[in-house]
Order: structure tokens, then C-alpha cells, then sequence
């Protein structure tokens, strides 16, 4: 406890609201991730299908779904502005000293952000305005724009992990920049793929969610049916391969940040045969209390034997360390991570034997249940990734090369403290209205469904003309004579 506090009371000021002020903005951002990056995948799949099958259902779930990409990325738009210009607010020691060795991530990010912008409202404006195949081939470069944006930011990120492709000069300043290096770190690649599958995944859950939910409600049309089978199946398959990846990082990490990864797991002292803890609480004076020990089993899981030698937090000083508190918060959002990857993937397990067997959805209310709650819970699994990613890597914010001390403002705490009230008021009017939206579009579209004709939703094409406007509608007669020829 007494290096806990004595490392607080050297800390600036400003640290504390500057931290949570990123911390906050970022989770609430990473929480609109997903739908970002792999909702055009999953929608241009059922657009894909609906196209080749000549199903009206499929694209009619495409083109709602391209609505909700399109709500997703004007929010995306304010939340993603807000970090961006964090990072100069917050940490101008970071973008002053560093920016000319990283930001060619941000300027990625930011290109793959205006064509992105660029082909979400092509296929908005395209649809019923141009012609089915047309359309379908002018959205197919939208995933690789999102995952394109992806790239950007985890380039940044991974080099703040492992920071290549510079040499210092004798003021200690970057110099002899070399991009390639820059980008394609050590931890770029496991740490790439690791966030790409995990939106595909969570993406899937998030979605199949809500068409879980209604199937508890009593809607098994086929509209559900198909609505819940095509992003839960991309979420079911892509399970198994984050597991790999999962791992294909934790040892990238034991072998290139193995401070961090003794964070994540606890581990006080270099040793070998050292124990594997689910959960528990490090105490500054490295005792362990609460948890459930598992004897050798975090030497077996870094190396294969529990004769690996595992690096522990000892073995460098105190100043360069997580301390007891932060090493507690990485391990807790590892393992809660990892518990409810586990959890997925027995679900997906289950969705896959009852597929194969039957050839047909589960049946089980329990089996929807559960499903309902896989999108929460996958969101909460990216959460917890990128606490362990950023509180493990502490007190670095350029690993091994500049403290985030280093990096903070030099603004007065009191006004970063306003600026966060600020952010909080801000977001939740925005989130709100977001939620507002989306339920609004819920609603539209239940009652469209109910006025179509008992055949049900099947039976309204996106590239047909519209459905004829019920009595007593407010628009005067012929307003959509513009859009109801396809042309």
C-alpha cells in the first residue's frame, strides 16, 4: 500500500481527470466499434444472399440494416471526433514528441473515415435507385473501408505496445523515422486480428440479439428466423478462431511485454511452475488473497511446461510497473474476458451440433435466452480486452520509452474536471438520442410489417416499387413517384 500511494503523490494533478476523461470517452465509443467495422460485412452477406436466393426478406433485412449502419456512423462520427482531439488535448507530450512517428495510423484512420462516409451513402441513396447488381457491387468495398479504419488505429496503438521504426538522437528525441517499421510492429499482427475477429464476433451476438429477443416474444416469422441465423452464424463460426488468436496474443505479450503480462496475471516474482489464479486481488506486499489457485498451470499455459520461467513484477523497479491496484484491474478484465469468451463459444458450440444434427435453428427457449444475452455480454468481453491492454501497459504510455506522466496536460485539474462533466452531459444526450432513434425505426418498421399483407414482410422488395400508402397517410399523392420506378 505504501508504494501504491507513494506512486499517486508523485503523479501531476491533472493525471486523474485526464485518465478518466480518455477512459470514458473511449469505452463509450468502443461500444458503437463493432457495428462500425463488421455490420457492412454481415449486412452485404444477407444482401448477398437475398440477391442470389431472390428473397425479398433477405434484402429487406439489408436494406434495415444499412439504416442502423448509417444511425451507427453519424454517432460513431461525434464520439471518434472526441478522441481525436483528446489525444492533442490531453496528451501533448505524447503528440509533440511521437506524433511524426506514429500518426500515419490516425491519417490512415481518418481516409478509410471519409471513404467510408462516402460508400455508406451510395448505399443508402442506392437503394430502389439503382439497379440490384449495380447496387451490390458499388457496397462491396464498405467492410474493407471499416476494417481499413481498424487498421489506422491499431497501428497507432500496437506501436504505442512496441515502439519500432525510430532511433534517438542525442536530446533523446525520435529521429531516422522508418513508416514500415512504425506500423508493422510486433504486436500488430496478433493484436490486428485479434480486434477484428472480436467485432465480427461481437457484431454477430449484437445483432442476432435482438431478433433472439423476439423470438422469446413470440415472432418465429421468417423475418426473425433469417434476421437472427445469418449474424449469429458469423459470430458462432469466428468463436473458435478469437480463442486461437487470444492466444496467438497472450504470448505475444509474454514474450515482447512480459511486465504486462505479468500484470495480467498476477505474478509477484520470476519463478517457474508458478500458479494460474482466476480472479484474486495482488496486494502491494505481493500476497494474493481470494481467487481460485490452479498449481503451475500459468507456466504450462505461457510455455507448455510448468519448467517455463514466467517474468514477474519484481523484476523491474516499482516506478516501471503496474502497481497492486492497476495489475488487480488488468488480471480481473483478462480473466473476465477469457470467462466470457469460454461462454461463447460453449453457445456457438451448441448452435453447431443442434445445425448439424437437425439442419434446422435450436428450438430451446433457454438456448434464446442465452443468445439474447450473448450481444451485452460480447460487448463487455471488448471492454474488458482494452483494459488489459491500456491498465496493463502502465506507467508507460509509449512502452519503456515515455511515461504517461510525461505525456499529460499541463491544464489546471479543475478545468479538466469541468471538461469531463461536460463530455458525460454531451454523451448521454448523444447515446440517447441514438437509443430514441432506434427505437423509432423499430417501431416504423413493426408497424409497416402489420399493414402489409398476411403473406408478411416477405412480400415487400427493397428494388420493387413501394408499398401503396394506407388511408388517412399525411403525404399528398405521388410524393414517392420519384423513387417507386426503381430509376
Amino acid at each position: 500500500m505504501h508504494t501504491t500511494i507513494h506512486l499517486l503523490a508523485d503523479a501531476p494533478p491533472q493525471m486523474l481527470p485526464a485518465r478518466s476523461l480518455m477512459a470514458f470517452t473511449l469505452a463509450s465509443h468502443i461500444i458503437l466499434v463493432p457495428l462500425g467495422v463488421a455490420l457492412p460485412l454481415i449486412t452485404l452477406i444477407v444482401h448477398g444472399y437475398g440477391l442470389r436466393k431472390d428473397d425479398p426478406t433477405a434484402l429487406l433485412l439489408a436494406r434495415r440494416w444499412s439504416a442502423v449502419m448509417a444511425v451507427q456512423f453519424a454517432i460513431g462520427v461525434v464520439t471518434g471526433t472526441v478522441l481525436s482531439f483528446e489525444f492533442g488535448l490531453l496528451w501533448p507530450g505524447l503528440m509533440g514528441r511521437w506524433g511524426d512517428v506514429f500518426g500515419i495510423g490516425f491519417g490512415v484512420e481518418a481516409w478509410a473515415f471519409f471513404l467510408e462516409a462516402v460508400l455508406i451513402a451510395i448505399y443508402l441513396y442506392g437503394w430502389r435507385r439503382l439497379k440490384p447488381r449495380t447496387h451490390f457491387l458499388l457496397a462491396l468495398p464498405l467492410p474493407a473501408a471499416a476494417l481499413l479504419g481498424a487498421f489506422g488505429i491499431l497501428a497507432a496503438n500496437s506501436w504505442m505496445n512496441t515502439p519500432r521504426g525510430f532511433t534517438l538522437d542525442a536530446e533523446g528525441n525520435p529521429s531516422d523515422v522508418k513508416v514500415w517499421k512504425a506500423i508493422f510492429t510486433p504486436m500488430f499482427g496478433p493484436e490486428y486480428w485479434h480486434f477484428v475477429v472480436a467485432m465480427l464476433v461481437t457484431a454477430g451476438y449484437v445483432v442476432a440479439g435482438v431478433y433472439a429477443t423476439g423470438w422469446l416474444r413470440g415472432r418465429r416469422d421468417r423475418y426473425h428466423r433469417l434476421g437472427f441465423a445469418v449474424p449469429f452464424t458469423v459470430a458462432a463460426v469466428f468463436t473458435p478462431v478469437q480463442f486461437m488468436l487470444g492466444d496467438s496474443i497472450a504470448r505475444q505479450v509474454f514474450h515482447k511485454q512480459p511486465v504486462k503480462f505479468a500484470a495480467m496475471e498476477i505474478v509477484w516474482k520470476t519463478d517457474t511452475h508458478v500458479p494460474e489464479y482466476l480472479f484474486g486481488r495482488l496486494h502491494p506486499d505481493g500476497s494474493i488473497s481470494g481467487g481460485i489457485r490452479i498449481p503451475q498451470f500459468d507456466s504450462i499455459l505461457a510455455g507448455f511446461s510448468p519448467d517455463t520461467k514466467v517474468t514477474g513484477l519484481t523484476s523491474v523497479p516499482a516506478a516501471d510497473r503496474p502497481n497492486a491496484t492497476q495489475a488487480t484491474i488488468a488480471h480481473w478484465a483478462f480473466d473476465t474476458m477469457v470467462g466470457i469468451g469460454s461462454l461463447l463459444a460453449l453457445l456457438a458450440l451448441w448452435y453447431g451440433v443442434v445445425w448439424l444434427r437437425r439442419r434446422r435453428l435450436p428450438e430451446s427457449k433457454w438456448f434464446y435466452r442465452v443468445a439474447a444475452c450473448a450481444g451485452v455480454a460480447s460487448v463487455v468481453a471488448v471492454e474488458c480486452g482494452w483494459i488489459t491492454t491500456e491498465v496493463g501497459r502502465q506507467p508507460w504510455i509509449v512502452y519503456e520509452n515515455m511515461r504517461v506522466a510525461e505525456a499529460v496536460t499541463s491544464t489546471r485539474s479543475s478545468g479538466l474536471w469541468t471538461m469531463f462533466g461536460l463530455v458525460i452531459v454531451v454523451y448521454v444526450f448523444v447515446f440517447g438520442s441514438f437509443l430514441v432513434v432506434l427505437l423509432r425505426m423499430r417501431t416504423r418498421w413493426r408497424l409497416a410489417d402489420e399493414q402489409r399483407t398476411a403473406e408478411g414482410p416477405e412480400t415487400d422488395s427493397p428494388y420493387g416499387p413501394r408499398p401503396v400508402v394506407p388511408a388517412g397517410d399525411s403525404r399528398a399523392p405521388g410524393a414517392d413517384s420519384s423513387e417507386s420506378d426503381g430509376s
